[in-house]
């Protein structure tokens, strides 16, 4: 049976192409870009402006990038925070050109690994999927989705300063509010938590 382009993309080792920083993993976006490009001539990328026409978004305090890729006819958007170098958000007033432009190529690799191409890093995995069903079976398992968002899970850095894999955060997520969420979506239910304690 032919594999369908996700799965072709999906089992490229691109360990070779990755750095890791504070306990998180990056793809080279030129290099994933023109892996997909090689495969799929007719794929493109939007950088989506807000109602200004700037390449950022903002609620006043802090800002987000919203990308999106398309291969094949079906585009994946991902949506990125404009962080620093700890991945904590940047205030509005602290915010650069050059942080824009850093978070678009993020969030453009991780809209590009939605259709499959370095997909296994952001789920903490080390090495692609392999053809083997039972091993397929088992590495999906990995791959897990925020409840609440819809954003990929990825390792963390806690607030004890170390760097913890996603079966760590599936698990707090999973006994703290009794469904599977990604980090930010950790803190922001705790905050509410407290926020109804303190009440």
């Amino acid at each position: 049976m032919e594999k369908n382009y996700f799965q072709t993309l999906n089992g490229i080792d691109v360990s070779d192409k990755t750095e890791k920083k504070n306990g998180l993993t990056y793809l080279s976006w030129a290099w994933a870009w023109g892996e997909v490009k090689k495969r799929h001539p007719d794929a493109t990328y939007t950088i989506y402006e807000n109602a200004a026409g700037w390449n950022y978004h903002t609620d006043g305090k802090t800002a987000w990038v919203k990308t999106g890729v398309t291969v094949n006819g079906i585009e994946h958007i991902e949506y990125l925070p404009v962080m620093d170098h700890r991945n904590r958000s940047i205030p509005l007033d602290s915010i650069n050109s050059f942080d824009v432009n850093k978070t678009i190529q993020r969030s453009l690799t991780k809209a590009v690994a939605r259709h499959g191409l370095g997909l296994y890093i952001y789920a903490g995995e080390d090495l692609p999927e392999t053809d083997d069903p039972a091993e397929a079976q088992d590495a999906g398992r990995n791959h897990k989705i925020c409840e609440c968002c819809g954003h990929l899970l990825t390792p963390f850095q806690g607030l004890d300063k170390k760097p913890h894999s996603v079966a760590e955060l599936v698990k707090l997520s999973q006994e703290s509010f009794g469904r599977v969420l990604c980090y930010d979506c950790v803190k922001a239910e705790s905050r509410k938590k407290k926020e109804v304690s303190n009440a």
